[in-house]
C-alpha cells in the first residue's frame, strides 16, 4: 500500500520536539522537577488513556472538554475510554486505588507528561500538550493552595518568566447556588447579546459565562455578580489564609473576582499566573497579550465524585508548551547557551581511513568517562576537512588518528592556536587533556 504524502506530516495540532526547543523543554522540566522535589512533591506517571466516565463526571458533562475535545474511543472489547485531556482526575483516581489513604497526609505528587483536546491550534498551544502537574492530596488547610502556588512562583522566577499571580474564591456547594441564581438573573437581562457559545453556557452552567474570552462579552463580565458578595462565612475564611499565606510568602497578587475555572471540581479558591508578552505583528506594530503560563485551584468535592470518599486536596498545571515558547522567543544564542548550561566540546577527535574509525569508536567511551566534551565527524575523511569543522567549532585541541597511530594505539594532540604537535599513547593523551583543558 502506497502512503499517501500528507501521512509524512504530524497530524493537526501536534509537532516533532527536536534541537534547540527541545533543549530549552528538558531544561524547563529540569528545573520544575528539581524545585518540586525540593518542596517535597514526588513523581507519578498516569496512563495516557483512561476510562471515559471519570471524566465526564468529574469535570461535568457541559464543560467545553466533555463536549467538544476529548478524544474518546472504544477497544476492540467494547470499552470506552479518552485520551486524558488533564492530569488531577488521573492523580485523584490513582490515589484511592493505590491506597495512598494509608501514607502519611498529604500526599504530594507531580507528574510531567502529554495530554490530549481537540481544539483549535495555535502557537503555544496544541492538540497534544504539556503540562507539568503538582498536586496536594489530602489536606484542607490554606497551606495546600499556599505550597502549589509557592512552588509554581518559584519555577517561574528561575526561569526569568515574570507573570503576576491572580486569585479568586468560587465558593463550595453551600454558597455557591446563591452566586449562581444571581448571575443567572443578571445574564437573563442580555442573553440576546451574548456570544454563541455563552448563549449555551447561560442555559447549561451559568458560571462558565466568567470563563468566556470573547471580546463582546466582557463588558457584561465586568458588571456581573462577584462570587465575594455572596460567600459563606467558612469559603471567606478560608480565602482569607490564602492571602495570608501570599502576604508571608511576599508573593503579590491581584484579586480577580471574574477568575473562575471550566472544571465541575473546583471548589473555593482559584488562580492564575498571567505573563504580559510582547509580540510585532505582521504590519510592524508592537501588542502586548496576557497569557495564563499556569493555572490552578482547590477541589475538595472531586474524591466524592470518583470514590464516594472524602479528599480535601489543591492543585494546578504549568502550560510547558506556552512557557517554552516564550523562553525561546526571547533567547539569543549566548541566553540559549546559558539557560540549557550547553558544554560546547573541548576537544575535535579526527580520524583517517577505516582502522582509525573503529578504534575511535572504542576511545570516544574513554573521553566520556574522563568527562572532556568531545565533538568528532565520522563521514569525513580528510584531514582539511575536519580541521576546518573544528576550528569552525574553536575547540582548544585536536586529537589526530590515523593508519599508524591506531596500530601503535598512540594518539596526536594538536594545539588548534599554535598549530603544535605532539605524540603520545592513547593513555597519556586523555590525562594530558584533562590537564590542559581545566
Amino acid at each position: 500500500m502506497k502512503i499517501k504524502k500528507d501521512s509524512l506530516q504530524t497530524p493537526k495540532g501536534t509537532r516533532d520536539l527536536i534541537g534547540r526547543e527541545l533543549l530549552i523543554w528538558k531544561r524547563v522540566t529540569g528545573i520544575c522537577e528539581e524545585i518540586s522535589s525540593y518542596y517535597g512533591f514526588e513523581e507519578i506517571r498516569t496512563p495516557h488513556f483512561e476510562h471515559s466516565e471519570l471524566f465526564s463526571a468529574s469535570l461535568g458533562e457541559t464543560s467545553d472538554v466533555v463536549e467538544k475535545q476529548m478524544y474518546s474511543f472504544r477497544t476492540r472489547g467494547g470499552d470506552s475510554l479518552v485520551l486524558r485531556p488533564e492530569a488531577t482526575v488521573p492523580i485523584v483516581r490513582a490515589y484511592f486505588e493505590q491506597g495512598m489513604q494509608s501514607l502519611p497526609q498529604p500526599v504530594l505528587l507531580y507528574e510531567n507528561g502529554s495530554f490530549f483536546r481537540h481544539e483549535a491550534p495555535q502557537k503555544g498551544r496544541y492538540r497534544e500538550f504539556g503540562q507539568f502537574d503538582l498536586e496536594v492530596l489530602g489536606e484542607d488547610l490554606a497551606v495546600a493552595e499556599a505550597t502549589v502556588i509557592r512552588v509554581f512562583w518559584l519555577i517561574l522566577k528561575e526561569l526569568g518568566i515574570e507573570a503576576s499571580l491572580e486569585l479568586n474564591t468560587m465558593g463550595d456547594k453551600e454558597c455557591r447556588p446563591v452566586w449562581r441564581k444571581e448571575l443567572t438573573t443578571y445574564y437573563r437581562k442580555h442573553q440576546e447579546k451574548l456570544c454563541k457559545d455563552c448563549k449555551r453556557r447561560f442555559k447549561e452552567n451559568p458560571i462558565r459565562l466568567l470563563d468566556c474570552k470573547e471580546q463582546d462579552c466582557q463588558a457584561f463580565k465586568a458588571k456581573a455578580p462577584q462570587m465575594l458578595e455572596y460567600v459563606c462565612d467558612e469559603c471567606k475564611t478560608h480565602f482569607k489564609e490564602v492571602l495570608e499565606f501570599m502576604d508571608a510568602l511576599e508573593i503579590p497578587y491581584r484579586l480577580n473576582q471574574s477568575l473562575v475555572r471550566g472544571f465541575d471540581y473546583y471548589t473555593r479558591t482559584v488562580f492564575e499566573f498571567v505573563a504580559d508578552i510582547k509580540t510585532v505583528k505582521e504590519d510592524g506594530i508592537e501588542e502586548t497579550k496576557s497569557l495564563a503560563v499556569a493555572a490552578g485551584g482547590r477541589y475538595d468535592n472531586l474524591g466524592q465524585v470518583l470514590a464516594g470518599k472524602d479528599l480535601p486536596g489543591a492543585g494546578g498545571g504549568i502550560g510547558l508548551d506556552r512557557v517554552v515558547s516564550i523562553l525561546s522567543d526571547g533567547m539569543d544564542s549566548e541566553k540559549f547557551d546559558q539557560f540549557v548550561k550547553a558544554e560546547k566540546p573541548k576537544v575535535f577527535l579526527i580520524q583517517l581511513g577505516i582502522a582509525a574509525k573503529r578504534k575511535t569508536l572504542g576511545l570516544m567511551e574513554d573521553f566520556r568517562k574522563a568527562k572532556i566534551p568531545l565533538a568528532q565527524s565520522l563521514s569525513k575523511d580528510s584531514i582539511r576537512g575536519q580541521l576546518r569543522l573544528a576550528a569552525k567549532l574553536g575547540v582548544a585541541y585536536s586529537l589526530i588518528m590515523g593508519q599508524k597511530e591506531a596500530l601503535e594505539g598512540s594518539v596526536i594532540i594538536r594545539d588548534m592556536d599554535s598549530g603544535m604537535q605532539e605524540t603520545l599513547p592513547i593513555s597519556r593523551a586523555i590525562e594530558r587533556l584533562r590537564i590542559k583543558i581545566k
